[in-house]
């Protein structure tokens, strides 16, 4: 028996646009409204990533005691970061565990580009440690850390034609630390951005009806590119207690 995994993600798109549509419709109150779609992209991430991958809604702190904005989807890790701070039901994850960051908006526009590149810049500006892992034949060398992916997730992007020239000159206007990766547009398309060529960047947009599939098999290629992230050295968050 075979089953069609792009019909299994056209059928979960078709739902989650469906949950979202309603929700901007029923829940008139913008933080509500807000809270309810971050909610339907932890649960899809959180349910079809491999169990390697946590994902919450989060601050990031890093071992000087800097925190990052609220981050409305952080995917980490718990094997080699193992611990997380939860208080007053808010999450603080150390940025030695971060793999990614997404912000979650009722549509991309310029605006909303902007706000995501500054969230994720607040992530990846801030230190981390990286410490010896043990292994059955000795001790690998501290690894660098590696570098944090950033995106958007919407239902719908307010440009038409969506990804056209000013999608485009938006993502083009972030620098450095605000650099987006990828994100999705769930009525209009995914799309990832490609930085190595400098000057000549290159986006690629998929179909409207292969957003879902088309971004999430590009989180986690990428996610497989990164491999492991580094060890927190403890010493170092200890030194500020």
């Amino acid at each position: 028996m075979k089953k069609d995994l792009r019909q299994i993600f056209l059928g979960l798109q078709r739902q989650m646009v469906t949950t979202l549509q309603a929700e901007r419709e029923i829940i008139g109150h913008p933080t509500t409204k807000g809270t309810s779609s971050e909610l339907q992209w932890l649960k899809m991430l959180g349910r079809y990533l491999p169990k390697r991958y946590s994902v919450d809604k989060a601050f990031v702190l890093d071992c000087n005691g800097t925190i990052s904005d609220q981050i409305d989807v952080v995917i980490y890790d718990r094997q080699y970061s193992p611990f997380l701070f939860n208080q007053d039901d808010a999450i603080y994850i150390p940025a030695e565990s971060v793999y990614a960051v997404l912000e979650v908006k009722p549509e991309i526009d310029a605006r909303h580009i902007k706000y995501a590149g500054e969230k994720a810049a607040s992530v990846r500006r801030l230190g981390r440690t990286s410490a010896l892992i043990s292994h059955a034949g000795g001790v690998y060398a501290p690894k660098q850390p590696p570098y944090i992916l950033a995106g958007i997730l919407a239902l719908e992007s307010s440009w038409n034609p969506p990804f056209a020239t000013p999608f485009n000159s938006a993502l083009l206007a972030l620098q450095g630390e605000e650099r987006l990766d990828l994100g999705c547009a769930l009525q209009h398309g995914g799309f990832r951005v490609d930085y190595e060529n400098g000057p000549e960047t290159k986006c690629e947009v998929s179909a409207s009806d292969a957003s879902l599939i088309f971004f999430f098999l590009t989180l986690l290629s990428k996610l497989q590119s990164v491999g492991t992230v580094a060890a927190i050295d403890f010493e170092q968050f200890a030194r500020i207690l």
